[in-house]
């Protein structure tokens, strides 16, 4: 087998990547899921000012308040 030049070292032959299975993450469903919501259209302006304001997209920073609502267990006042 070719020893492959990457830069400047070369990789030995027994750490050939290019032999190897590909596999899915097992643990990408837990990550994310997608889901389709409906939101105001106010609340989509406040996301996306607020988002290119952080220079990340809006749906990240959606995800990010909601993840800190779950994280600090915030409750919804209803009065």
């Amino acid at each position: 087998m070719k020893v492959k030049n990457i830069g400047y070292k070369t990789m030995e032959p027994e750490y050939d990547l290019s032999k190897m299975k590909k596999r899915p993450n097992p643990f990408a469903k837990q990550l994310k899921k997608q889901v389709t919501i409906s939101l105001g259209i106010d609340v989509i302006e406040y996301f996306e000012t607020m988002a290119q304001e952080k220079g990340i997209s809006s749906q990240e920073l959606i995800n990010l308040y909601l993840q800190d609502c779950v994280v600090s267990k915030r409750q919804l006042s209803m009065n």
